[in-house]
């Protein structure tokens, strides 16, 4: 029979067999699954996406809480890392580890107490100096208005309108009332010192027993260099502290000679105070150091005071030059320019701490990465010097002129 039209218009239609069920198809990943069910899936990344957020959360917590603890325990293993050289020195020798950083922490405890009382008493005497002397100061500065501006100003006068003006007794308000907070922060830095001083003692008296437990969980390659790189720190720390000390030395005698020559008082204090703030706070250590003895020329003259200022200016360039680059040469071997970038970047990351320990840590990884790093050797050529190479034949300005002369003179080749 021929087809008709109707043929055409209604195709052919493959029905599945009597009580068969067509096959479903599987839902597309992120849709609803049949009968509008949730997917198996969705809650378990939900209540893992939620577990992973809240441990972030509780772990940045935590770290914030911990920062201050962490810096502490960062201070105690470099100054671990800096008596170590002399610990195991003296435990060599037969002496038990523990008695020897207890001998050591002990000297070093007498030395800053010394500096500290030192440094005290010198303060507490110009203190008391200044206060004896302030009837004198205030008579000639009335005295100087008075002859100046023809004013009739009396001490009694300006002693009474200072001891009843509301300016002074809100400042003695609030100097009560910041007496506590100055108490808080004083017994808050004890105890910082106390806690750094114990780990520190416990790291250097359980040294070996430390780098024993920390090798045992590291395969034998990993734990020779881990302890490559524990030995490279003490040395490069304890090189770092051994020509600061130096040179605080040198910088001490140096401005002792200067201040006992101009007669300035406390000279010997202020010595000590010279080399050990320029050489232990960096960067503006030295001009820390040099703002008090200029204070306390300037009570005996002011010309002494542009005395100290200069010879501080020429004894720091001498120091930068000369000095320096001979001491930490086989200590440190650090550039000038790493040294006071680390120390910025120290400064950012954990303000004068970070500052302190920036060049140890810098030159320890300097030196280790150093040990890993393979050199070739540099070709013999003049641009290495920064000499620039002539090129072949005539220069720029012969090549400008040949053409000129060519017009100029037609005969010529």
């Amino acid at each position: 029979m021929a087809p008709t039209d109707e043929d055409d218009q209604h195709p052919i239609r493959h029905t599945a067999p009597t009580g068969a069920t067509p096959p479903d198809r599987p839902p597309a990943f992120g849709g609803v699954a049949p009968g509008g069910r949730m997917p198996r899936w969705l809650p378990r990344a939900m209540v893992l996406a939620l577990a992973l957020v809240a441990s972030f959360q509780l772990g940045s917590w935590a770290f914030h809480q911990l920062t201050a603890l962490l810096i502490n325990i960062l201070i105690a293993f470099f100054l671990a890392l800096a008596i170590e050289p002399a610990v195991s020195r003296m435990a060599a020798r037969g002496m038990r580890r523990g008695l020897a950083t207890f001998l050591v922490f002990l000297g070093l405890t007498v030395v800053v107490a010394g500096f500290v009382t030192l440094l005290g008493s010198m303060l507490a005497g110009q203190i008391i100096k200044m206060v004896e002397g302030f009837p004198g100061y205030l008579d000639s500065l009335i005295n100087w208005i008075n002859a100046s501006f023809h004013t009739e100003l009396r001490r009694v006068d300006v002693q009474e309108g200072l001891l009843h003006s509301d300016w002074l007794r809100k400042y003695a308000q609030n100097s009560a009332a910041g007496v506590l907070d100055v108490s808080a922060q004083v017994l808050g830095g004890l105890f910082r010192l106390l806690t750094i001083g114990l780990f520190s003692f416990y790291f250097a008296a359980d040294g070996p027993r430390l780098r024993r437990a920390l090798c045992s969980v590291l395969p034998p390659a990993r734990q020779a260099e881990v302890l490559r790189a524990w030995e490279i720190a003490v040395d490069k720390t304890g090189g770092y502290l051994y020509s600061r000390g130096l040179m605080a030395l040198i910088s001490g005698v140096a401005h002792y000679i200067l201040l006992q020559a101009l007669g300035v008082p406390y000279a010997p204090v202020l010595g000590v105070w010279v080399g050990l703030v320029s050489q232990f706070i960096p960067t503006i250590g030295t001009y820390l150091a040099g703002a008090l003895p200029m204070l306390i020329a300037f009570t005996v003259d002011p010309w002494y005071a542009v005395w100290v200022l200069a010879f501080v200016l020429v004894y720091q360039q001498f120091e930068n030059y000369v000095l320096q680059p001979k001491l930490t040469a086989k200590t440190v071997d650090i550039h000038p320019a790493v040294a006071f970038g680390s120390v910025i970047a120290g400064t950012a990351l954990l303000g004068a701490v970070g500052a302190l320990i920036a060049i140890p840590a810098v030159a320890t990884l300097q030196a280790f990465l150093g040990a890993y790093v393979k050199r070739y050797a540099v070709t013999d050529d003049p641009r290495v010097q920064g000499h620039r190479a002539r090129a072949n034949g005539p220069g720029l300005l012969a090549r400008m002129r040949r053409p000129r002369t060519a017009q100029s003179d037609p005969e010529a080749p």
